[in-house]
């Protein structure tokens, strides 16, 4: 059975530049303050620091991205979930804090190509020349909430699962040949 809100992993649509919906892919959202004791070692358990504001960290196979003062959200691989879920419960342990899978609640996506910013200019009031690499910036594309940053020539977006049908589209749309700004 194919689920609704979800496009296809791998559904690409080849305009002036290229949009991909990305998955799977294992997310957990982690609430804790920066200050709260064990943070930092429990991101290096992860082979991790913690990320500055608006930063992402990439590490091998997993990265942390800061969403707000006190939220993180690490992006890996689905099958490592589970362990970096109990690696994180261990090492915070005693420590306010809380971790959620919320895997099959978000979607991803790629924007990639010389122009992969201008896709992303039509739907976001983002200042992006101002946007530095790995500059993690939470805002929205069209209606959607959304998260993205710039990197390795294109940008990832993040988005709650149940637009990522309409994301996929609307990242299409703004991509159409002859639509570059």
């Amino acid at each position: 059975m194919s689920d609704p809100g979800l496009p296809k992993s791998g559904a690409v649509f080849h305009g002036f530049a290229t949009v991909r919906a990305v998955g799977p892919v294992g997310m957990i959202t982690l609430r804790a303050k920066p200050d709260v004791p064990r943070l930092a070692e429990a991101f290096a358990a992860l082979g991790l620091t913690v990320p500055d504001v608006r930063r992402i960290v990439l590490g091998q196979g997993v990265a942390v991205a800061w969403m707000s003062p006190d939220e993180y959200l690490l992006i890996l691989d689905p099958a490592a979930t589970g362990a970096t879920m109990a690696t994180l419960g261990s090492t915070l342990q005693g420590s306010h804090h809380l971790a959620v899978d919320v895997s099959d609640a978000r979607a991803m996506f790629r924007v990639e190509g010389p122009l992969a910013d201008q896709v992303l200019r039509k739907l976001s009031p983002a200042d992006f020349d101002m946007l530095q690499p790995l500059e993690v910036r939470r805002t929205r594309a069209a209606q959607v909430a959304a998260a993205f940053w710039a990197q390795n020539g294109g940008f990832t977006i993040i988005c709650f699962r149940s637009v990522a049908d309409y994301m996929m589209a609307l990242l299409s749309q703004s991509a159409q040949p002859g639509s570059e700004l």
